[in-house]
């Protein structure tokens, strides 16, 4: 199952019923944040299989206060083109862009982990840059607009979760 793309379609459910008027309760979205940066702990480190079932109660604590909001509010049909929507995201196979890379970098120490950093408008090359510092970490930029950041593993799990308290809410739609 792909988490991000279940994550997506319920953060895009809950801005869809905020359109609609409806208040969205506080611990719903602290769940649905939460779901997001264990998913960008697991991306940067696949070995913390732990954070799955914390990321399944988080997403299912969500999608269940979405669908039953919505069922009351704007009726079966609304409801049912969502659960469509969420069961394709779970069907979606991991694509290429979020597929784990490989864990050999040319360059790069042997024994140093890392995490690559897309470049863009919602993360800056500059504000990456001062939490690689702000970590004591080391960056690359490479070709293809990403940057790779390595050092110690407890350094790139404060990098992570810096960077998603930093850039959350921006995200491609």
């Amino acid at each position: 199952m792909s988490y991000e793309e279940n994550w997506k379609v319920l953060a895009d459910l809950l801005t869809e019923l905020r359109k609609k008027g409806e208040k969205i309760p506080t611990d719903v979205m602290n769940d649905l944040r939460s779901a997001k940066t264990m998913i960008q702990i697991l991306k940067a480190d696949p070995t913390h299989i732990e954070n799955i079932p914390r990321i399944e109660t988080y997403l299912r604590n969500v999608e269940s206060y979405a669908i039953l909001v919505a069922q009351k509010k704007l009726g079966t049909g609304f409801v049912e083109r969502w659960l469509r929507k969420l069961e394709k995201a779970r069907k979606t196979k991991i694509e290429e862009k979020e597929k784990v890379t490989p864990r050999f970098v040319p360059g790069l120490p042997r024994d140093k982990n890392w995490v690559r950093i897309q470049i863009s408008k919602d993360t800056p090359r500059e504000d990456v840059e001062s939490l690689v510092k702000e970590n004591k970490l080391s960056c690359k930029m490479q070709k293809n607009g990403y940057m790779l950041v390595y050092g110690d593993r407890e350094s790139i799990k404060s990098f992570v979760k810096k960077m998603a308290e930093k850039f959350r809410g921006t995200r491609k739609r």
